[in-house]
């Protein structure tokens, strides 16, 4: 009897933990399936109403250099309310491709701003190379035209090396990649907006006074993309 009762007293306790744990899950949205990170703008894409008729959106579509951009200068957005910033830390290129609709294209845009590659190369998922860079880069700038949107390609800024991944020597593959944006901007008649000569220092990294970490700008580097970012636009949708 002693038995039963233990065994009937641990099955209770089984069935109340396994309640409340399925009841902490009731209601929570299961986004194991959502490699790019679809869901993390939804809620601020939703709020966005038709353009104004003389508006002229820009999108700026990269990773953390832009999702931070809005952090420590969030007064460049609030005075430029047509510039859209949909930045997501640590993503690749092939995540930027597969937000590039709900992100850029369903957002009515007139322009895009292109950020891209510095994840890939710093191997934070897989193993890519330049060529597989630019496939994802090129099919973003056909979808870009295909919607009669301007297309924004820009030299990635320089590192000389990645905080969390010593010793992958990036310099050299950052200026490769760079040369190939710049050559199919060239052939495509796309803007380049050049943010890798304003930040390289002596080794092909970026100046100290202009950035956080040798990767992420602070303050004062962003500054400087603001200036020339700006210069892009304008030359991109006059």
């Amino acid at each position: 009897m002693k038995k039963l009762f233990v065994l009937i007293t641990l099955l209770s306790a089984i069935s109340v933990s396994s309640y409340a744990q399925h009841k902490d899950t009731i209601g929570k949205e299961d986004c194991k399936d959502d490699w790019a990170d679809l869901h993390h703008y939804t809620a601020e894409n939703k709020l966005l109403k038709l353009p104004a008729a003389n508006e002229k959106r820009v999108v700026f579509l990269g990773s953390s250099i832009f999702e931070r951009w809005k952090m420590l200068m969030p007064e460049y957005f609030i005075q430029n309310s047509n510039y859209l910033d949909r930045g997501i830390s640590g993503q690749i290129s092939p995540q930027l491709l597969i937000r590039f609709r709900q992100d850029v294209i369903d957002l009515n845009a007139k322009a895009v701003i292109i950020l891209a590659g510095s994840n890939d190369i710093a191997g934070s998922t897989g193993h890519v190379n330049t060529a597989n860079i630019m496939d994802n880069v090129r099919s973003m700038a056909e979808l870009a035209r295909l919607h009669n949107i301007k297309v924004i390609l820009c030299a990635y800024l320089p590192v000389y090396d990645y905080p969390w991944r010593k010793g992958l020597q990036p310099a050299d593959k950052i200026i490769a990649l760079n040369k190939e944006i710049k050559a199919y901007a060239a052939a495509n008649h796309f803007i380049l907006l050049d943010y890798f000569t304003p930040f390289a220092d002596s080794r092909n990294g970026q100046k100290a006074e202009l950035t956080l970490d040798g990767v992420h700008p602070n303050k004062a580097g962003y500054q400087i993309m603001a200036k020339i970012t700006d210069e892009a636009i304008a030359n991109a949708l006059k």
